[in-house]
């Protein structure tokens, strides 16, 4: 790496964000051709979805927060009935479940023992079987009856950035292929929602030393704060969640996601200076229900402004309404609803990374934590 390679990417974690549109440019050429979805890489797929259309998602970390977006994606565009479990919760309950649904697994390394269990488990139990992870030849990518392999290439900082947007990335993917093979979705849909997917990796690219910048400033302001709760609405609570486990792995300042409605059910009694909001709010203006979630945030956001709460909103640039109501506001260019997740936890993992160095933390090593939880 040259001196000013070096320079511009002291640490694995902010490398590994720059390289987020190449890796998801590339796990899209495994599974696209243009505009279409390419039949051979989903022909392993065509026996995983069990005639009932029910699944059920088993991860854990940023993974498990891929498969919450996955849920919405999934009943939205496709019908289909999804559960989201922990991995390690539902290892210890696995025989419970008489319904037998088809179930998806996910993991960075393919090799997270609560969730290789949870797959095995499914196995044994004669369950459809789905993998998504980012090592090739995993375990999980073996064992599973098809996978999805990602090519976010490897990743070494333990915060997930890259992998995370990977699989974001093949989980749309998979909405789109099954809401196809289902008859939800007409081919004109999955041609134009992949050639809005085809155009997100300049989009991010174009945003990021803006962000960076901006992130770097937001970092040196909010350092003070003893905890962050972050706020999202449907599949935008995904990225909640995310965005508060990236603050406390990499910083090792807390931080919780909520969905935004449930901030008066108690978590509001925490919020004043050393507690401030980090509330998305974007939105797709395209989009009724994308809409009417605006339009909620907008009306907490007018609350907390009044409550004295510092907040900051990750909203559409331009967005004039939000900036009056937000203390900052980080601009994201416009995008489709199913696809902002993937754009605005980009600058959540800029934040999370100046915060570490805030607080003098090795942020491509934070203590106790390791790249495969492995049980022994």
């Amino acid at each position: 790496m040259s001196e000013f390679r070096h320079a511009q990417f002291p640490h694995a974690m902010i490398r590994e964000i720059y390289e987020q549109p190449e890796a998801i440019g590339r796990t899209l050429d495994l599974y696209t051709d243009g505009d279409r979805l390419q039949a051979e890489a989903f022909a392993p797929l065509a026996a995983w979805l069990n005639p009932r259309g029910e699944v059920l998602i088993a991860a854990s970390g940023s993974s498990r927060h891929a498969g919450l977006a996955a849920e919405i994606l999934l009943e939205d565009l496709c019908g289909l009935a999804v559960d989201v479990e922990y991995a390690s919760e539902w290892g210890t309950r696995a025989t419970a479940n008489p319904r037998r649904p088809s179930v998806l697994v996910i993991s960075q390394s393919g090799e997270t023992s609560d969730t290789l269990a949870a797959l095995r488990l499914a196995r044994e139990a004669g369950e459809p079987t789905l993998a998504i992870a980012n090592v090739p030849g995993s375990s999980m990518l073996r064992e599973a009856a098809a996978a999805m392999p990602l090519a976010a290439g490897k990743e070494l900082a333990i915060p997930a950035t890259k992998s995370f947007t990977g699989q974001l990335t093949a989980l749309y993917l998979l909405a789109l292929y099954e809401g196809e093979r289902l008859g939800v979705l007409d081919s004109g849909r999955v041609a134009a929602e992949l050639r809005a997917l085809r155009a997100l990796p300049a989009a991010i690219a174009a945003q990021l030393d803006a962000w960076r910048a901006q992130t770097r400033t937001l970092a040196a302001k909010y350092a003070d704060a003893k905890t962050f709760l972050y706020l999202g609405r449907g599949i935008h609570y995904a990225i909640a969640r995310e965005g508060a486990l990236k603050m406390k792995e990499s910083s090792y300042v807390h931080a919780e996601g909520y969905p935004a409605g449930e901030l008066k059910h108690g978590p509001n009694a925490l919020v004043g200076d050393p507690v401030p909001l980090v509330a998305l709010a974007t939105v797709d203006r395209g989009l009724e229900d994308s809409v009417l979630r605006y339009e909620k945030t907008v009306q907490l956001l007018e609350d907390m402004k009044k409550q004295g709460a510092r907040v900051i909103a990750l909203a559409n640039k331009g967005d004039e309404t939000v900036r009056a109501l937000a203390s900052d506001m980080i601009e994201i260019e416009p995008a489709g609803e199913y696809l902002l997740p993937i754009v605005e936890v980009v600058p959540l993992q800029l934040f999370s990374y100046f915060m570490a160095l805030e607080h003098g933390v090795d942020v491509d090593k934070p203590r106790n934590l390791s790249k495969a939880v492995i049980e022994v």
